[in-house]
């Protein structure tokens, strides 16, 4: 068997039993070795990448081996008349698009394991929580059947619900509710839809379910489905995913988790887990029902243009640099979704794109105000005014930042944008109209939060003493603006490893 993949995804479970092991008092090697635990999966995510830029076969990391069986002879599927039993398999793989959310993933809660040397108490709790919830992410992206996923994507909820609300801020008990609550309902509807696909189809296995639905398996159905019976599964999904992405209105809880988490948890919220909203869209949505999404594609293209348009007003009017980042986090998965809407090459590549470039640039940002925090104890913009005077490293990053998030050429935000509407102009012009305000907001708010912060009369809430970005520190900040530049200038790095999957998005809706 193929370990590969199962050892990516359950290396840090090396750590955690490490971790049971260190005394709770010893706050140096419990934050070493949460570090460390995290390094062996992103090593061999980094392996997997360049081996597959080197020509290799992806399926070579596939696993496959029966799991468990339940249920009876009856449930089976048919092949050519004859019944063949499908019992439930422990299946992992990847493809283009699973890969480079891995090492996303990866990168992302290596630097984040780093942010949390700023966690002041009960250390040993909070990494064992950290690496649990990093195999949920990994697992997730890598699960090749519904069963796996849906693990995986509960398994997400439990370390996050706790590490929301221990080691959160002053609201921390009631973002952690808000946030389980939301996310148990999409939850909820995600596995209705799971039990019906299987009940109609006999396997759990998602290439194999997406084949029979798109008529191109040899396998029969084991019931009807009917046209009315696919677009209500896919509005499930919608719904299910649009909590996680999360699409308006379904986004208050969030706002909650991005300013009472931790940063380095935000960082991996904002990151990863709101992604997962989007890949299962992609995955599930136009993977296993393209003729019904593109029924929808107008109705999501509008909704794309509110996430936009709405995230972007609201951050408009913020004072907490937190509040603005969270607006804008909904804002920008509005271009997830506009692109998506276009169904075609151009805006599909553009919604990936944009899914991968978010993740980092929204991590460095929270991770700056997670320093800032630190230093002086607030994220309000009408109270740290003259940073570039004290913090002048700080607030050099922090415009880098925001001019990667306003979509700068030669950033991750411009090559995303760009190709999410450009897609989007070609089906839906008047609507990528309207849409292209967000992008002169997004560069008002943003300026106008950084220039508040970083310039104007120094606040008295600096004192002689505050220290800049200092030490390790700088290893995070250097390695998102590295992923961002590199993205931005060289945006092959991340084409040529989706474009399999986006021919396949596109051979499905019959492009």
């Amino acid at each position: 068997m193929n370990l590969f993949l199962t050892a990516l995804i359950f290396a840090p479970l090396l750590g955690i039993l490490v971790l049971l092991f260190i005394p709770k008092t010893d706050g140096y090697a419990i934050k070493l070795t949460g570090f460390l635990a995290t390094l062996p999966s992103l090593i061999l995510a980094l392996i997997a990448f360049w081996q597959y830029k080197a020509g290799a076969d992806l399926s070579q990391f596939a696993v496959k081996y029966e799991w468990f069986s339940f249920g009876n002879q009856g449930l089976m599927t048919r092949v050519y008349g004859e019944p063949v039993y499908q019992p439930i398999s422990y299946e992992l793989g990847i493809d283009g698009f699973s890969m480079v959310m891995i090492l996303l993933t990866a990168v992302l809660s290596t630097l984040a394991a780093i942010a949390s040397i700023h966690v002041k108490k009960e250390w040993k709790g909070y990494f064992i929580l950290f690496l649990l919830l990093q195999i949920g992410m990994l697992g997730v992206f890598a699960a090749e059947n519904l069963l796996l996923f849906f693990f995986f994507f509960e398994l997400t909820l439990i370390p996050m619900f706790f590490l929301i609300g221990k080691w959160g801020y002053f609201e921390k008990e009631n973002a952690a509710y808000r946030f389980l609550i939301y996310n148990g309902i999409g939850s909820a509807i995600l596995l209705i839809v799971f039990i019906v696909l299987f009940a109609k189809t006999g396997t759990m296995n998602i290439a194999e379910i997406t084949s029979m639905f798109q008529g191109t398996s040899d396998a029969m159905l084991l019931g009807e489905i009917t046209d009315d019976l696919r677009l209500g599964l896919l509005i499930a999904l919608l719904v299910a995913f649009g909590v996680k992405l999360p699409i308006v209105p379904l986004h208050t809880w969030m706002l909650k988790v991005h300013v009472q988490a931790p940063p380095s948890i935000v960082m991996l919220h904002a990151g990863v887990l709101l992604k997962i909203g989007a890949y299962g869209l992609i995955r599930f949505g136009v993977g296993i029902f393209p003729e019904q999404f593109e029924e929808l594609a107008f109705i999501l293209a509008i909704l794309g243009v509110v996430n936009l348009l709405y995230g972007a007003f609201l951050a408009l009017i913020q004072t907490d640099f937190k509040m603005v980042l969270a607006y804008s986090s909904i804002s920008h998965m509005g271009i997830v979704l506009i692109g998506l809407a276009s169904l075609n090459e151009a805006g599909i590549q553009g919604a990936i794109f944009q899914v991968v470039s978010h993740g980092f640039i929204a991590a460095l940002l929270f991770f700056l105000i997670g320093v800032m925090y630190e230093r002086v104890g607030t994220t309000d913009i009408g109270k740290l005014g003259g940073l570039a005077k004290v913090m002048p490293l700080a607030a050099g990053f922090f415009l880098v930042g925001a001019m990667a998030s306003l979509g700068l050429p030669g950033m991750s935000g411009f090559v995303s944008e760009f190709l999410a509407f450009m897609g989007l102009f070609r089906e839906m012009p008047i609507v990528a109209a309207v849409g292209t305000l967000g992008i002169i907001l997004t560069a008002a708010y943003l300026l106008r939060a950084v220039l508040g912060m970083t310039f104007g009369e120094k606040s008295s809430r600096y004192d002689e003493k505050i220290l800049d970005i200092r030490g390790v520190e700088f290893i995070p900040v250097f390695a998102m603006l590295f992923f961002i530049v590199l993205i931005g200038v060289y945006p092959s790095i991340l084409a040529q490893p989706l474009q399999d999957t986006i021919n396949a998005i596109i051979l499905g809706i019959g492009g």
